[in-house]
């Protein structure tokens, strides 16, 4: 979809997707994904050469948008370095470099590919830390295809308990041969643009996204700043890849966030669907919003402009979810025509232009990872 907000807000607006016929290379999987421009083209220098690898690459490209490394410097200097704390979501981490390095070596990684600090779960958290330049403690979540929404939860924690005085969230997650191959060979990649709660459905579309937000108390942030109202997290841990077909797990998730929020369903303007186009995913979250939300609640799946970016997705959807609340934009489900008559709860498929008070985000993953995310205006 491009880099920044601004490229961001264009796209929903303008309905134009982010999807586009595989050419990742040396992929043969038959499908469409989210590929982000511009990250091969990035110098790996100095002391910087270390940390090479794809997924490091987009979180280079998301840390310098928008001018947010201004905003991380005047944080660091505002609170120390070591009162700024780092919280990555990712599921693949930097393993397309692991992947290359196999390919180029025989028995032994060649020179180049020896990075201890990339071939690891923790690569992304350590690599946004030494690039934000940031020493407080230091967490990379790898919760499947909720990571990345984790850690709001995580930030809220650590800023109740006194660890920190703000902390760095943020998901990174790239395209790699493992993903595309292995989703595949699951038989859940789509060869046509993703179509989410669609009655012909034929299955998910990869992307891949990096975002970032800094997380403060309510003392230290601007008086107009958005609030995380609430979150919850559930794992129903009922398969290894699919859902319970109640829901059961979401439908815990989301009203431990309302609990925490302090509202009930009927506040919640805005819902960003997990929504990742797969007939058992896309059936299990209908029923569990038809359990937690009164009928008319404006709920939608962004997977159509984006593909599902996994790890990142968290980030990536609450940064829409926060544009939707900020901006009044409420984007619909791309690619949603004829809407699946058995599911239970009826899905938005054309944009809106709404004020809202309150808006929640949903982030599901594989072995019953659940979490939702509501988030509020600053005088709501």
């Amino acid at each position: 979809m491009g880099h920044g907000l601004a490229a961001l807000r264009e796209a929903l607006a303008r309905r134009r997707s982010g999807l586009r016929a595989n050419d990742f290379p040396g992929s043969r999987v038959d499908t469409r994904i989210g590929r982000v421009e511009g990250v091969e083209a990035l110098a790996w220098e100095g002391e910087l050469a270390a940390w090479t690898s794809r997924n490091n690459a987009l979180a280079r490209l998301g840390l310098a948008a928008d001018s947010f490394d201004r905003q991380l410097r005047e944080v660091r200097q505002r609170f120390g370095p070591a009162r700024v704390g780092v919280i990555i979501g990712t599921s693949t981490s930097s393993i397309g470099r692991t992947e290359a390095a196999y390919a180029a070596g025989g028995d032994r990684f060649p020179p180049a590919y020896r990075q201890r600090a990339v071939h690891n779960p923790h690569s992304p958290g350590a690599f946004v830390a030494h690039l934000a330049g940031l020493e407080g403690p230091q967490l990379t979540v790898s919760t499947a295809c909720a990571s990345s929404a984790r850690v709001f939860a995580s930030a809220w924690r650590w800023l109740q308990c006194g660890l920190v005085d703000a902390v760095l969230v943020g998901g990174v997650d790239s395209l790699c041969h493992s993903v595309l191959a292995g989703f595949n060979a699951l038989e859940l990649t789509s060869p046509q643009p993703c179509r989410p709660f669609d009655a012909d459905r034929e299955g998910i579309n990869l992307g891949e996204a990096a975002g970032f937000a800094l997380v403060t108390t309510a003392a230290h942030a601007p008086a107009d700043a958005v609030r995380l109202a609430g979150y919850g997290e559930s794992s129903d841990a009922f398969h290894m890849s699919q859902p319970p077909a109640d829901g059961a797990g979401a439908r815990r998730s989301m009203r431990a966030a309302l609990d925490r929020a302090g509202v009930d369903g009927g506040a919640i303007g805005y819902v960003n669907l997990h929504g990742t186009a797969s007939r058992a995913n896309d059936a299990a979250e209908a029923r569990a919003l038809d359990a937690v939300l009164p009928a008319g609640v404006f709920v939608s799946s962004t997977k159509g402009w984006t593909g599902h970016t996994l790890g990142a997705a968290g980030i990536l959807e609450s940064v829409i979810t926060l544009e939707a609340l900020v901006g009044g934009l409420l984007p619909g489900t791309l690619n949603l025509e004829t809407p699946d008559p058995d599911l239970a709860y009826a899905v938005a498929s054309e944009n809106a232009s709404r004020d809202t008070a309150f808006a929640m985000t949903n982030s599901f993953g594989f072995g019953g990872n659940n979490c939702s995310l509501v988030f509020g205006k600053a005088a709501a």
